[in-house]
């Protein structure tokens, strides 16, 4: 019978569909990578999918998140991409958490519920707990490397951790997953040299910061503020989501 999967189940198979439909994927991180691995997950047919982020949608993210419009400024995007999961699949299982990952929440989290654990977060502290928290619970994970920054969207790529280079982001993990003894991580990367942003205030969020009321970690906290585009985190989003249907349905093609 004819469904919204159809297309996708005349290359992948049935079984295939069916090993997506049971799966149930996190996804930290719902921003310019996060939100297209989930816009590409349940339109692949993914059953459940938690969604993990505490970050209210910006107006500077309209340039690049696909949950980013004039409507959705100000919400949680949790509920922004719960609301656009369900509108593809309404059969879809889908868990928000308004939450920063971090160690100290670590345990807000059952890491051996998921099939696959996406890390598209921004802080090294937190990429690293994720890689330890999949590991001991024997769960895939794959993690985006530095997208900010880079406007060479062809030049990403899959690769191990260890096998990685000129990404300054890959280097610093590799260096604290070795001393962690992490012996593999997949991740998707550049050798793109980042580009250092116009040191032009006027447009910068670090002194205009126009972020949500309430939000907890505003523009003003962070060291840097990078430059993106929209067909960067998109690209990497894309890869990441590819890679993680592979994976799980590696048995059936």
């Amino acid at each position: 019978m004819l469904n919204q999967f159809s297309r996708t189940e005349l290359l992948l198979g049935k079984e295939a569909m069916e090993v997506l439909e049971n799966s149930r994927v996190a996804v930290f991180g719902i921003g310019g990578v996060g939100g297209y691995v989930v816009e590409a997950l349940v339109r692949s047919g993914v059953g459940t999918i938690d969604l993990i982020d505490d970050d209210k949608v910006c107006l500077t993210n309209l340039n690049r998140q696909i949950i980013a419009t004039r409507k959705t400024v100000g919400k949680y995007k949790v509920d922004v991409m719960k609301d656009r999961i369900l509108e593809i699949n309404p059969d879809a299982i889908v868990n928000t958490h308004k939450c920063f990952f971090l160690p100290e929440t670590k345990d807000e989290f059952d890491f051996g519920q998921y099939s696959y654990v996406v890390d598209a977060v921004d802080t090294v502290t937190a990429k690293i707990q994720l890689v330890l928290e999949a590991e001991n619970a024997g769960v895939p994970i794959i993690s985006s490397m530095g997208a900010g920054n880079k406007i060479e969207a062809s030049g990403f790529q899959v690769a191990d951790i260890y096998q990685t280079s000129v990404c300054p982001l890959a280097k610093v993990m590799r260096r604290e997953l070795k001393k962690r003894n992490i012996k593999h991580l997949k991740v998707v990367y550049s050798k793109e040299k980042p580009i250092s942003p116009m040191d032009d205030m006027s447009i910068s969020c670090k002194t205009n910061c126009i972020c949500p009321p309430d939000t907890e970690h505003k523009c003003t906290k962070r060291r840097h503020i990078p430059g993106s585009t929209a067909f960067v985190p998109s690209v990497v989003g894309m890869i990441i989501a590819g890679e993680v249907i592979k994976d799980l349905t590696n048995a059936f093609f």
